[in-house]
C-alpha cells in the first residue's frame, strides 16, 4: 500500500513541475548533465552550445591541435545525444572538411568507441579525447578516406605536407578541395 502512495506522489509531483513549465528530464540528459559538469577540457578544446545551454543535447565542440601532422589546424565537431545516452553512443559528425584517413569528406569519423566499442560507462570526455588523438595519431589500419589513408602508409612526410598545405593554404587533394582550417 505504501508504495501504491508514493508512486501517485511521485506522479502528482511530475505533473506539477510540468504544469509549472519544467519538463521532466530524462535519464539521458541527467547523465549527460553529469557529464559536462566534470568535463574539464585543456586550453585548445571548447565547447559551444548553438541552440543555447538550455539545450544540452547538441552541442559542438573545437578542437585546435597544437602538435602531430595537423597542428595549427582548428576543427569542429557536431555532438548530438539521443534520449539512450548512455546507452546509445552520440552521433558526433566533423564539420571542418579535413584530408585525414579517419574522417571522409562527409564529415563521418572512424573512432571505434562511437560504434563498436561503445560502453554505458564512456562519457563525453571519452569521446572529446579520442577525437583529439585522431589527430595526434591517425590510424591508416582503419580508414574512411581510404586515399588519404594510402598516402600516410606510402609516405607519412608527403602526407603531412598535404595536411599542412591544407590547413594553412586550402588545397586539391584526390579531386576534394580542403579549404584553409588554421585557427
Amino acid at each position: 500500500m505504501i508504495k501504491l502512495f508514493s508512486v501517485k506522489d511521485k506522479q502528482k509531483k511530475e505533473a506539477a513541475a510540468a504544469a509549472a513549465g519544467k519538463p521532466k528530464q530524462s535519464a539521458g540528459e541527467l547523465r549527460l548533465q553529469k557529464d559536462l559538469t566534470e568535463l574539464t577540457l585543456p586550453s585548445n578544446i571548447k565547447i559551444t552550445f548553438p541552440e543555447g545551454q538550455d539545450k544540452p543535447m547538441h552541442f559542438e565542440i573545437t578542437i585546435r591541435a597544437d602538435e602531430g601532422m595537423y597542428r595549427g589546424g582548428k576543427f569542429l565537431f557536431d555532438f548530438v545525444i539521443s534520449p539512450g545516452y548512455p546507452y546509445d553512443a552520440p552521433k558526433v559528425k566533423c564539420k571542418t572538411k579535413v584530408y585525414h584517413p579517419n574522417i571522409d569528406l562527409d564529415g563521418n569519423i572512424c573512432l571505434n568507441i562511437l560504434r563498436e566499442d561503445w560502453k554505458p560507462v564512456l562519457s563525453i570526455s571519452s569521446v572529446v579525447y579520442g577525437l583529439q588523438f585522431l589527430f595526434l595519431d591517425p590510424n591508416p589500419e582503419d580508414p574512411l578516406n581510404k586515399d588519404a589513408a594510402a598516402k600516410l602508409q606510402d609516405s607519412a612526410r608527403s602526407f603531412e605536407s598535404y595536411v599542412q598545405r591544407s590547413i594553412h593554404y586550402g588545397m586539391q587533394i584526390d579531386g576534394a578541395w580542403f579549404p584553409p582550417c588554421a585557427g
